[in-house]
């Protein structure tokens, strides 16, 4: 069987539980209340493209009544110096995601169009260690740091600095890893002392708003520390990035939204840092293992349908093995098994919505109009939002293909003449999230990462993305570092003390 009959048959065997499903709400959290609104609107799901469920349509007021109470649980409670409290809470949150594990699985799968297997991963149970690495790490970590004693015209001052919660953070995710975009800002938030206001993504909100029922129902988290919100209308975000009791906004999204945030919160000169796009590319050196080439790229960029900001959706490739690699790569596309998302067989799911599709589609099209070879794929694939693993070789690198992200499973292939050519390439982009390179010799690897002006950056398939490592990239991909202690202090203060010395 075909992996285009697997779509066929596998998920319309859902279509009769999909339509029981079809009644799923969650109610958002505001100052410690689980609260439904008169309107709602819907989300579905992608692997049928029918409708799954209903989310609460937070407005302007609910937006800024969420800000009041993270501005009043910052400003009178103890929650930003108790740090043996959010530990302890943070404990509570970590033991809720893994006692409701099985029930977010199928949530995830149903909403996001997640495939079984990456909710073992990056999807679920990956995100859910972020929460245990910050109370791990608040047991250890010094909020404060002494700087010695100074001499100033005869008289001495000692000097230390403290490390403050910055106060309300307004937290704004995207809809491709809905879980694990949505604990890196809470967890380190939280970690920090700060409190929150959290709006998910229009695409998957019922995932995000099921965190905000956990935090309700299973934690002591002190209301109004955690809010979290769901709209399909821009009101909302736009009060969340301009109110002025929001001290810190976070946002990962498409980079021109992220400056459109950024410009909304210079007014009031909040702390702004972002996790964007990328159009990332794995360099193929001259001494690479083909076969290990070929499976390693037909598969990255399958994952979750290629909707990840860090895929490497560029594959560099030594000219004179353009045509050699192109058909190993596209050999293993066709291979790639996909369908519906709860069959453990399936590796890829679906895109997010119709309007992604389209927009996939029309690149695919386009690449080809200008040049580029389509090799395999190209092709939407029903019921629901699937498109074919798609392959375009002979790209000419300043291309749109070749320079704007798709978030699609859309594989760009580029010849290159030597290393000085592919750093250039991989360096010919606006963005700068990640990047890999695949060879022999593992010293010229590192070398050659050294030169690529990325956040992250892969050595022969070596995973940087754990929760001690800091993420985040260079240029358009963003600025600031989510995971890791750099996480943490995106959401600390410093100040700094002195005392003059008695003599």
């Amino acid at each position: 069987m075909s992996p285009q009959d697997n779509v066929s048959t596998a998920v319309a065997d859902k279509q009769a539980d999909n339509a029981t499903a079809a009644g799923v709400t969650k109610r958002l959290l505001i100052d410690g209340q689980l609260l439904t609104t008169e309107r709602t609107f819907a989300s579905l799901n992608p692997a049928t493209g029918e409708l799954f469920g209903h989310a609460p349509e937070a407005g302007v007021e609910e937006a800024e009544a969420a800000i009041v109470a993270a501005r009043r649980a910052f400003d009178t409670t103890t929650w930003a110096t108790d740090v043996e409290f959010r530990v302890k809470c943070l404990d509570q949150l970590h033991q809720a995601l893994l006692d409701n594990l099985e029930d977010l699985r199928e949530l995830m799968m149903a909403e996001v169009g997640a495939t079984r297997v990456l909710t073992h991963g990056n999807q679920l149970e990956a995100p859910i260690a972020i929460v245990k690495y910050y109370a791990d790490l608040l047991r250890t970590y010094a909020f404060s740091e002494e700087l010695g004693e100074a001499e100033v015209r005869g008289q001495k001052h000692r000097r230390w600095l403290e490390k403050e919660a910055a106060g309300v953070v307004s937290a704004i995710t995207a809809y491709n890893y809905p879980v694990q975009l949505a604990l890196a800002k809470l967890s380190p938030a939280l970690a920090a002392g700060c409190t929150v206001v959290l709006k998910g993504a229009p695409d998957t909100p019922l995932i995000t708003l099921a965190l905000g029922e956990l935090i309700a129902e299973h934690t002591d988290i002190p209301a109004g520390v955690v809010n979290i919100l769901s709209s399909s209308e821009i009101a909302p975000g736009q009060v969340m990035t301009t109110h002025p009791d929001v001290d810190v906004v976070t946002f990962t999204g498409s980079t021109p939204v992220g400056a459109q945030i950024m410009a909304a919160a210079a007014p009031t000169m909040k702390r702004v840092f972002t996790e964007l796009g990328g159009k990332s590319a794995l360099i193929v050196l001259d001494d690479a293992d083909l076969d290990m080439t070929a499976q390693f790229a037909a598969f990255s960029i399958c994952s979750h349908a290629g909707q990840g900001c860090a895929l490497t959706t560029r594959l560099l490739v030594p000219r004179d093995k353009h045509d050699e690699i192109v058909a190993r790569v596209a050999g293993f596309m066709s291979h790639v098994p996909f369908g519906d998302p709860t069959n453990p067989k399936m590796y890829m799911g679906p895109l997010i919505s119709e309007k992604q599709r389209d927009k996939v589609d029309g690149l695919v099209q386009r690449a080809v109009e200008n040049g580029a070879t389509l090799v395999t794929g190209g092709e939407r694939v029903d019921p629901g939002f699937f498109y074919q693993p798609t392959l375009l070789s002979n790209v000419d690198p300043d291309s749109e293909i070749a320079q704007e992200e798709a978030f699609g499973p859309i594989l760009a292939v580029i010849p290159h003449d030597g290393d000085e050519h592919a750093v250039q390439i991989a360096n010919n982009s606006k963005y700068g999230l990640s990047g890999g390179v695949l060879t022999a010799d593992e010293e010229r690897g590192i070398a050659i990462g050294r030169r690529i002006r990325t956040g992250t950056f892969s050595v022969n398939g070596g995973n940087y993305f754990t929760p001690d490592v800091p993420f985040g990239g260079y240029k358009q991909s963003g600025i600031g570092r989510e995971m890791g202690v750099y996480g943490l202090e995106e959401f600390l203060e410093v100040k700094a003390f002195a005392v003059a010395v008695k003599e």
